[in-house]
């Protein structure tokens, strides 16, 4: 047996291990990042503008330190960005991670030389807990691909700036880096589709074992892949692919058309990295949720969502959470984030160990008629619906139709691509309409009371959703099409477009 295998293993059972163990200890170990958060806080501009030196408590921290996103943390960022050292957190940041999906355009995160580890450690347990939990795996003997942002870093002000997706391209351990596909070289060719062509070309005779992106493009990805080969799968071209590394969308409404292409089920492991930290990861294959990372740098709180707009909102950390409930995150980190909102809504589904899932994302929903429709509602419905129907689908968003022209009640207008367009469409909107009632009772009591009209289902031509982010120039493997919405932005694009069949 190759001996990278025997290595991962006993390196798997070591890693692991300790994290179980820490994980046991995970309120204990959030006190102590806590204090240690605010002792080197203290000299910073932010602990200084907060009075960091007169917080004794949990409850003096909330009292100084409101919960705020990042346009109204922007002037600190702004300051990072430019520089200068000490603002929030000391000395410079090591990295600016640049994001998207703020009013005002790109967000720059600061990663600090501290919080460098919990990207990359969490990472690599994730990966660890894969083999420690399958030990017949033999991930480690063939090649892994991730498809990620651009390693080219922009120098601003000093600080090296890129998407967290390429900056972590510099801290690839070398234990590690043999194994990682693609290298620097061809992960720096612009644009996206020319870099897939050439990631394909590269790919092309090597061991294939791992893939890791956003459901989406791992599926445009395996669609190139058949196109290039021939071939009418992928694991045709590469037999020993095993496992898919997921995150950042809800896996489901794509898993049908994925095993589709790849000609097999894949292993599915989920994480939840963020460019202001890795949260969790799946740490055993076989729970459909994943661990809170609390060892790392990052002190939680937590908001539940029905009261994340009043003014001052009960806030929570993790020895008061409880199950099945909704809450907006909200992180402390060394990377020099305080009382950050970071916009995701996660539900916890065990306690000790601290196991999540993402929910939606605070501003990413629809309540256009008062039905508080949340993300996880819209995906496990239309997932349901994609295994009664045996459908397949690319891509899709929601949106509320307010003011039909036929002057019929309003509805929930949704935007689907489908692989192939299904006969039975009408049966599909009843059962899909259905799924949603099922899930939210504000939505089934305004269709019940005859406020809201049944859903109805508008189909996009194939490539209308490709075509649609390339319009707003958020094509790439860092951009998710918004599921959820409370206009008709997204709408009114794809019928300017002329993509809607």
């Amino acid at each position: 047996m190759n001996i990278k295998s025997n290595l991962a293993r006993a390196t798997a059972q070591v890693v692991c291990k300790r994290e179980e163990r820490l994980a046991t200890q995970a309120v204990a170990k959030q006190n102590a990042i806590f204090k240690a958060l605010l002792i080197k806080g203290k000299e910073t501009k932010f602990g200084k503008d907060h009075r960091f030196d007169s917080i004794k408590d949990y409850a003096g921290f909330c009292k100084n330190v409101p919960i705020r996103d990042y346009e109204a943390l922007k002037s600190y960022f702004e300051e990072c960005k430019n520089g200068k050292p000490d603002i929030l957190w000391p000395g410079k940041p090591k990295y600016l991670a640049k994001t998207s999906g703020t009013t005002s355009g790109s967000k720059y995160i600061p990663i600090s030389r501290s919080s460098v580890s919990n990207h990359i450690n969490s990472a690599r347990n994730a990966l660890f807990s894969y083999v420690y939990h399958q030990p017949k795996t033999r991930i480690f003997d063939g090649k892994m691909l991730f498809l990620s942002g651009s390693p080219i870093l922009e120098n601003l002000n000093g600080i090296p700036t890129g998407r967290l997706s390429g900056i972590v391209n510099h801290e690839i351990p070398s234990w590690f880096s043999k194994a990682k596909l693609p290298g620097n070289e061809i992960n720096s060719i612009q644009p996206w589709d020319l870099k897939v062509e050439k990631i394909i070309e590269d790919l092309w005779n090597k061991d294939l074992r791992v893939v890791s992106g956003i459901p989406p493009w791992i599926q445009m990805f395996f669609e190139k892949i058949i196109e290039f080969s021939g071939k009418k799968h992928v694991c045709d071209v590469f037999p020993n692919l095993e496992l898919y590394i997921h995150g950042g969308v809800n896996y489901d409404p794509y898993s049908k058309k994925i095993n589709h292409l790849v000609g097999k089920d894949l292993a599915l492991i989920e994480t939840y990295p963020a460019s202001e930290g890795f949260i969790a990861y799946q740490d055993d294959p076989s729970v459909d949720a994943m661990r809170l990372v609390t060892n790392s740098g990052i002190f939680y709180e937590f908001v539940q969502l029905s009261e994340i707009n009043q003014e001052h909102p009960t806030r929570i950390s993790l020895q008061d959470v409880k199950t099945d409930i909704d809450y907006a995150i909200v992180l402390n980190s060394n990377a020099g984030l305080w009382a950050y909102l970071l916009g995701d809504v996660v539900r916890f589904v065990s306690l000790n160990p601290w196991r999540l899932k993402v929910t939606g994302r605070v501003s990413q929903y629809i309540s256009a008629f008062g039905e508080h429709v949340i993300a996880a509602e819209v995906e496990n419905a239309i997932s349901h619906v994609i295994k009664q129907f045996n459908l397949k689908i690319n891509e899709f968003t929601v949106a509320p139709q307010i003011q039909p022209q036929d002057q019929t009640l309003p509805y929930h207008e949704w935007y689907i691509e489908f692989d192939k367009i299904p006969n039975s469409l009408d049966e599909i909107e009843k059962a899909l309409d259905g799924e949603l009632a099922k899930r939210n009772n504000y939505y089934a009591d305004l269709i019940n009371n005859k406020i809201l009209d049944q859903l109805k289902i508008r189909c996009i031509k194939n490539d209308g959703f490709k075509k649609y982010m390339m319009s707003v120039n958020q094509y790439g493997e860092q951009y998710k099409v918004k599921r959820l919405s409370n206009n008709r932005t997204i709408a009114d694009a794809l019928n300017t477009l002329q993509v809607i069949i």
